[in-house]
């Protein structure tokens, strides 16, 4: 994978022919297969699959975590990967959280804290900079998730199903917030959901994969107005199409 900063109007994301296999026990099971896409910088892109899909490795892969096959990505900025579980460290207060990637980056101790701060009041956890991370409800931690993903400096953000545990009325809101963080900070985001209806009410584009191997089998524009509703009709309509091609999809890979 390579990394360099991106430029206006040009690809942030881009996969090339992506393969990826695991070795199990005594062969190899494909994961992704030809993997062909583009996210342009600024852009919001969903991706929704089946689990198993290679949703999740695509993520690590472009975040470095993890080694393809055969093919290509290059990454053009600098990442963050947020996963559906905050892991936020126990020991540490929400700022002392944001405050570790600041650390990282070498930034002051003043420095630290006044940033932690203000990326703490961008998600709204104004009064809970000293709470510890079992203090905080589920939708808190993920705002602090997001808030140190800010503090690493970061342009693109890989979202691995970042809200799936949170009940549907604080899920909700963080779609509102995390759309205007996006457009507040001029963000890239690859977004990996199972839910076709969060997928349409976030992104300008959403992919469906295949089941195992996975690769794109569908591109979606959605073209609605924002800040959209997940009770609008229009949008009930294109995640039902969506979600209809999932389960033919579901049904040729089982």
């Amino acid at each position: 994978m390579s990394t360099t900063l991106e430029a206006p109007g040009q690809a942030a994301i881009s996969v090339d022919h992506l393969e990826v296999a695991f070795r199990h026990r005594d062969r190899f099971l494909i994961a992704l297969h030809d993997v062909d896409l583009e996210v342009k910088s600024g852009e919001f892109v969903c991706i929704v699959g089946a689990s198993g899909s290679g949703k999740s490795t695509l993520l690590n892969i472009l975040a470095g975590l993890e080694r393809p096959s055969a093919g290509s990505t290059n990454v053009r900025g600098r990442v963050a990967l947020i996963f559906q579980e905050a892991a936020l460290l126990p020991w540490l207060t929400a700022a002392g959280n944001v405050e570790i990637a600041l650390d990282l980056r070498g930034v002051s101790r003043a420095g630290r804290k006044a940033t932690a701060l203000e990326l703490l009041r961008l998600v709204h956890l104004e009064g809970f900079e000293n709470r510890l991370p079992h203090e905080l409800s589920g939708g808190m931690k993920q705002r602090v998730a997001i808030a140190r993903a800010l503090a690493q400096d970061a342009d693109i953000l890989l979202m691995d199903e970042p809200f799936a545990a949170l009940d549907a009325i604080t899920r909700d809101l963080l779609h509102e917030e995390l759309e205007n963080l996006w457009r507040r900070n001029q963000l890239t985001i690859l977004f990996v959901t199972h839910n076709a209806r969060e997928a349409v009410r976030l992104g300008d584009r959403v992919l469906v994969f295949t089941s195992r191997p996975g690769k794109v089998a569908q591109e979606v524009a959605i073209t609605l107005p924002r800040p959209r509703s997940l009770d609008s009709p229009e949008l009930a309509a294109i995640a039902g199409r969506i979600t209809g091609r999932l389960k033919r999809e579901m049904t040729v890979g089982g």
